[in-house]
Order: structure tokens, then C-alpha cells, then sequence
């Protein structure tokens, strides 16, 4: 695994030891910031599922200001903190051990809002609907904000989740990516 663009491009990132994670691939990941992006401007990013950390490493290395990772799983945890520590993005990045409907709940009562949401849960444990309502309900995504789905490819997810608009799916053997924009009405 590695960083695919932007000023870490190339640079290699540590997997999480054990099975426990299952790695965003790097054509996955090229293909979704190629979606969304390719590039950033001061954007807050939340990696909720972080695993190694690498889909909001990318976002930083693209030029977002500040990413927030989550991940409950110990392993995880540590593997994030080193890729940051190795890439010296310490700085832009906060890492939580908590699960996630714990952490939406903390990072709301902050006033916190996120231009680019990552959910990659394990995909037995998959909430991505109530997920990206609750997202909407604590106010955690600003205008335009992109929220980012991977899972199962035989799950289809539905056109619109609150305010939220299909953007785009695509499927990578097993795996799923759809993708959401969250428009706020009046904006065009």
C-alpha cells in the first residue's frame, strides 16, 4: 500500500498486522479520489473505519488541512499513528480508539464539520445508512461535502439518504464504492 498523489505520492504505508482490516487496494483508492478530487484545499477529513489510515493519509497528501481517524480496533489504532508519524502529518491529524456511533457522538458536541467522509466498516458490521443519516442529523457534513461508501459488492445503497445524492458506484470485484454529495437545498 501507498500514498497514490499529491505530496507523499509514492511513499509506502505499514499495514495492520492479522486479518482484522481488509486495505482499501490502491486502484480502489485511485479511482475514488479520482471522483472526488483529484485534489483539496483546506478540507476536513474524517477516516471513521481508518484501518491503516490510508483514505484520509490520501486526502492529506491532496491538500485537505486536517484529517480525524477512527478506528476501535487496537492494531488499527497504533498502524494509524505510525503512517502519520512516518509521513510527519502528526500535526494535520487526530486518531481515536472508539467506535464509530461513539465518535460521531463526541466529534459532534465539537461543532465540527467534514467536506470528506470515509466509511469503510467491516462489511458483516455495516450501518452506511444510518451512518450517513446520523452524519446529517448532528450536522457533522459541511455544503458539498463527499461521502465516500465501500462495501459489499451486492449491496446497492439507495439514490438519497436525507439530503445526501447518489454521485456515483463502482464495483471492483467484490467490493462496492458509492459515492454521496450532500446537498443543502438551494444550492445548484
Amino acid at each position: 500500500m501507498r500514498v497514490i498523489s499529491g505530496e507523499h505520492r509514492g511513499r509506502s504505508l505499514a499495514a495492520v498486522p492479522g486479518t482484522s482490516t481488509r486495505p482499501t487496494t490502491d486502484k480502489v483508492k485511485e479511482s475514488i479520489f479520482n471522483m472526488i478530487g483529484p485534489y483539496f484545499d483546506g478540507e476536513w477529513a474524517l477516516d471513521l473505519y481508518a484501518g491503516t489510515g490510508g483514505l484520509g493519509i490520501e486526502a492529506l497528501s491532496r491538500g485537505a488541512a486536517k484529517a480525524i481517524f477512527v478506528d476501535r480496533d487496537n492494531k488499527a489504532f497504533n498502524t494509524v499513528k505510525q503512517n502519520l508519524k512516518t509521513l510527519r502529518l502528526d500535526e494535520q491529524a487526530e486518531v481515536y480508539k472508539i467506535d464509530s456511533a461513539r465518535a460521531l457522538k463526541v466529534l459532534s458536541t465539537r461543532g465540527v464539520q467534514f467536506d470528506l467522509v470515509f466509511l469503510d466498516p467491516p462489511y458483516a458490521k455495516q450501518k452506511l445508512e444510518q451512518e450517513i443519516e446520523q452524519l446529517q442529523q448532528l450536522h457533522m457534513v459541511a455544503a458539498d461535502a463527499w461521502i465516500v461508501t465501500e462495501h459489499d459488492a451486492k449491496l446497492t445503497l439507495p439514490e438519497q439518504i436525507g439530503m445526501c445524492e447518489h454521485y456515483r458506484c463502482s464495483t471492483y470485484g467484490d467490493t462496492r464504492v458509492t459515492i454521496y454529495r450532500y446537498i443543502v437545498e438551494g444550492d445548484s
